[in-house]
């Protein structure tokens, strides 16, 4: 009776770890810890497995190359995350071909067809507001290992079920910060910046909007205001906030150049951030720890984020039958000097409530 091929499946359950990491031991990734290392190697030699490089090259198609495409390379978060990516990919060989499409689809479909004509082994896609599952589909093709990052695409459980997708905890870390301006005993909390029908930005307002309905609070439509996630817009909408009573005194913002864009329109206008309005940001990119005042953000460790991202796409390089993975990244409030009690008519500062871990 012939006997059974030793499998991936095999491998990862005796081991009890996953097929990616079965996949990145056999090619050496330094990802790996020693301990879990040491287990699978064990197994491997335990049942005879026997690595088949020839058909792992058919289905690399022997490129060394992954196509990482950014859809706004100025921001500090996506260039941490760029750095994961490629330091990932380096450690195992591959070069990594970057694109950025600032936030344009048009620009991101020649992106993608220029670097598609070099016949890369995988792809990694923070997509441009507005994309459509269908047209990316037509460029990437159906055979790419491909993972999409941060933005959910319209219908692709139905159109690519086969692309992995990492993405932050956007509801729970919004829900964090705007807990955090409840408890200094903020009620007029406002969601600045980002575009409504993005996914992460929708993710975010929602958990902005159950924070306040637990403390029974039903958020003004104008302290919705929506601008380009960029600093310049940000500082240039900050206006907006102060146009309609009941104005706000703290902001939940989109992310952390939203929010420093937001403390230069403040101070613009006579505010002082951290003093007589709070603010807080969402990613923790370098710049906010020295920021005047330092910004109280969602902490989201973007470098982690694409070694992450990395992994995942090498693993289905190497292996077509990894199952699709949906992955959410957990996040934590750090808190500083940009957020303060609300002002009372005195102009003295309240105390704040104990703000829970």
């Amino acid at each position: 009776m012939k006997q059974r091929r030793v499998t991936f499946s095999d491998i990862a359950t005796a081991a009890g770890v996953s097929r990616a990491t079965v996949s990145l031991v056999l090619h050496g990734s330094p990802l790996i810890a020693a301990e879990t290392r040491a287990r699978v190697e064990q197994q491997l030699q335990t049942q005879g497995y026997v690595y088949n490089r020839a058909a792992a090259d058919l289905r690399r198609r022997r490129s060394s190359s992954v196509a990482m495409v950014i859809n706004d390379l100025s921001n500090p978060f996506f260039a941490e995350f760029a750095a994961g990516v490629d330091e990932a990919l380096g450690a195992t060989g591959y070069v990594t071909l970057l694109g950025s499409t600032g936030e344009s689809v048009e620009r991101q479909q020649k992106v993608l067809t220029s670097l598609m004509e070099h016949d890369p082994a995988g792809i990694i896609l923070s997509p441009a507001e507005g994309s459509d599952s269908r047209r990316l589909l037509s460029v990437i093709g159906a055979h790419t290992p491909t993972l999409v990052f941060n933005r959910e695409l319209p219908h692709a459980q139905k159109i690519v079920p086969h692309w992995d997708f990492l993405a932050l905890d956007n509801r729970h870390g919004a829900r964090l910060a705007t807990k955090h301006l409840l408890q200094l005993g903020h009620r007029r909390i406002a969601f600045f910046g980002g575009h409504a029908d993005s996914s992460s930005c929708s993710e975010r307002r929602k958990g902005y909007r159950e924070a306040l309905a637990a403390a029974g609070i039903v958020a003004e439509p104008q302290w919705l205001v929506e601008s380009a996630p960029t600093r310049l817009e940000a500082a240039t909408q900050t206006s907006a906030l102060f146009i309609r009573d009941p104005v706000p005194t703290a902001a939940v913002c989109y992310n952390d150049a939203v929010a420093l864009g937001l403390m230069l329109g403040l101070a613009a206008r006579g505010r002082r951030p951290g003093y007589d309005f709070a603010v807080t940001g969402f990613d923790n990119i370098p710049e906010a720890d020295v920021s005047m005042p330092p910004l109280t953000t969602v902490a989201t460790d973007p470098r982690a984020c694409g070694r992450r991202a990395a992994e995942c796409v090498l693993a289905r390089i190497h292996d077509s039958d990894v199952p699709v993975t949906r992955m959410i990244t957990p996040v934590q409030l750090v808190v500083r000097a940009s957020t303060c009690p609300p002002l009372r008519p005195s102009g003295r500062k309240p105390r704040a409530e104990p703000i829970e871990p």
